[in-house]
């Protein structure tokens, strides 16, 4: 096994979660909040406070698995990577599109998918790829809030839920 991280921000990280969560491969979903300009902030500080904080999940993945390539391909297909500071209903600097990477191997990886992303679409994508500079673990109530709260607000419809569900990963490729 090859355990990997990367930190995925997709909007409110509720929804983001749950998608993840549903990938063949990956180990393990944290949500918190990332790269912002305060330690260790609350759900009400990176709300109202502008504390420059993104919702991101930390995903811990097998990469023998699932390869970042494939996890990033998916998980793009859960967001408007095109929006600026928005993912469905929710509006916000915490709400922007990102991801961040703690190995700098990943980097080109993760360049490369936002290429040939860009490519599908006319407007610019709008998804930050840069190091991770902090995350601070969110509290617990939001850690895995669909699976306690199937009726909680969620940007990401089922037929998404179900496709990644129904992907299969193919073999852990970079």
């Amino acid at each position: 096994m090859r355990r990997e991280e990367i930190y995925l921000a997709g909007g409110c990280f509720w929804g983001a979660q749950r998608y993840l969560d549903c990938l063949t491969g990956v180990l393990k979903t944290e949500v918190g909040y990332a790269n912002g300009r305060t330690a260790d902030p609350t759900y009400e500080q990176v709300k109202y406070e502008g504390t420059g904080h993104a919702e991101t999940v930390k995903v811990t993945f097998d990469a023998d698995v699932i390869g970042l390539r494939e996890l990033l391909e998916q998980f793009y297909k859960a967001i408007d990577p095109t929006s600026y500071h928005r993912q469905g209903g929710d509006i916000g600097e915490q709400y922007r599109t990102g991801v961040y990477y703690a190995d700098e191997a990943q980097r080109d990886v993760i360049r490369a998918t936002l290429d040939a992303l860009q490519r599908q679409y006319d407007a610019p994508l709008m998804v930050e790829c840069l190091p991770l500079e902090n995350f601070y673990p969110a509290e617990e109530y939001h850690q895995k809030y669909l699976e306690k709260n199937p009726g909680g607000y969620c940007h990401i419809g089922p037929a998404l839920f179900a496709a990644a569900r129904a992907f299969k990963p193919g073999g852990g490729t970079a």
